[in-house]
């Protein structure tokens, strides 16, 4: 019998790599001689570079690069064993993840780190990005990163423009650097949101960075003027491109500054991890996240894994730690069954401090019906 497992982090108390162990402890005790493959998985989200980079075996890699509010910080991204890729989450640069609650300021942030680390990754001679864009804590639709990169903008006196948020409305002029891009891009990108309006990256994203109702109202008119600009001079029009207002416009400014390919994050992680191949000639896809409820149906890991599946015509059972999903929702994901790993009331504290042997012990007795029904 052949198993792949396939799940998530299950966030707070477990990475997907320890979900893979404690999976596979409790298979081995229900079948000591399956055969089991071992894929920790990710949706495209933060971690999603961590986890591509030790599925393909390359290295890790630490440099210092500037955070969203223009201090040093030090930042990791991947290069694929055959030096040919590399795997970036902005977050470790441009994201909340590096700010106190306190310094929250989309108006000040810029995405400027980002774009060090792929300058970065294009000089030890990458020829392929893979961006996962969660997380961040900017709207400066990427021009912080593009300066990185090379461009240079300019207000209509032709002085430079500091590239964040706030900045956006006094770009008249943007210059693109001597030398193009020999690099491949796709994004990670799990929301449809427009570039600007009452959907756009300002209005639904903006306050949870910090941003008052006046200061989304101006990030909101700088990511319009932008567009404009663009349109006028480049012929490009971003706004209503579906992702473009994802993590701060920076959606848009990876389709017009690296020429990028948006794409749903859980199909990039499949592709590279080579999903499809691994499901041939397996019996039972054992999957798994944090807490599954209805968005778990929008696009998120779980959704992605059982769609493949069930094309493929295997079973697929997720374990999770809260299980929200009504079986409506999880006859329409595909899924055979969805499991929670808690057995007993108990404290958050606890749940996350039991989540390894709780994982373990429902796949082992997951496992056991599975092999029952099988036979």
């Amino acid at each position: 019998m052949k198993i792949l497992l396939a799940p998530d982090k299950f966030k707070g108390s477990l990475t997907a790599r320890q979900v893979c162990d404690a999976m596979t402890e409790g298979v081995r005790l229900a079948h000591p001689d399956a055969e089991i493959v071992a894929l920790p998985m990710a949706d495209g989200g933060e971690g999603t570079a961590e986890i591509l980079t030790l599925t393909t075996g390359g290295e890790w890699i630490t440099i210092p690069v500037a955070d969203a509010l223009g201090r040093t910080v030090q930042a990791s991204y991947g290069i694929s064993s055959d030096c040919r890729t590399a795997f970036i989450d902005m977050s470790q640069a441009s994201g909340l993840r590096q700010l106190q609650r306190s310094e929250y300021n989309p108006l000040k942030a810029s995405t400027f780190g980002t774009g060090q680390l792929i300058r970065d990754a294009i000089s030890r001679g990458v020829t392929q990005l893979i961006l996962g864009i969660g997380g961040s804590a900017t709207n400066d639709a990427g021009i912080g990163m593009a300066a990185a990169l090379g461009w240079q903008f300019l207000d209509k006196s032709g002085h430079p423009v500091q590239p964040c948020g706030e900045a956006l409305r006094q770009i008249d002029q943007l210059i693109p650097p001597a030398l193009p891009l020999n690099l491949t891009v796709d994004v990670a990108c799990d929301v449809t949101n427009p570039l600007y309006g009452p959907n756009g990256a300002a209005f639904i994203y903006g306050p949870q960075k910090g941003a008052s109702a006046g200061e989304v109202e101006e990030l909101d008119q700088g990511l319009r003027h932008l567009a404009r600009v663009i349109h006028r001079h480049f012929g490009i029009d971003l706004a209503d491109i579906p992702g473009a207002g994802a993590a701060g416009g920076l959606g848009a400014g990876a389709l017009f500054f690296l020429k990028a390919t948006l794409k749903e994050g859980v199909n990039v992680v499949m592709e590279q991890t080579h999903f499809a191949a691994h499901l041939q000639g397996t019996n039972l896809v054992l999957t798994g996240e944090g807490k599954m409820d209805h968005q778990t149906l929008q696009g998120k890991l779980i959704s992605g894994i059982a769609r493949q599946a069930q094309k493929a015509a295997v079973p697929t059972i997720a374990l999770c730690g809260t299980l929200e999903a009504s079986p409506d929702d999880i006859k329409a994901l595909g899924l055979t069954a969805a499991f929670s790993v808690l057995t007993h009331p108990q404290s958050l504290d606890e749940a996350l401090s039991s989540a390894y042997e709780a994982v373990s012990h429902t796949t082992f007795n997951v496992l056991r019906l599975f092999i029952r029904n099988a036979d």
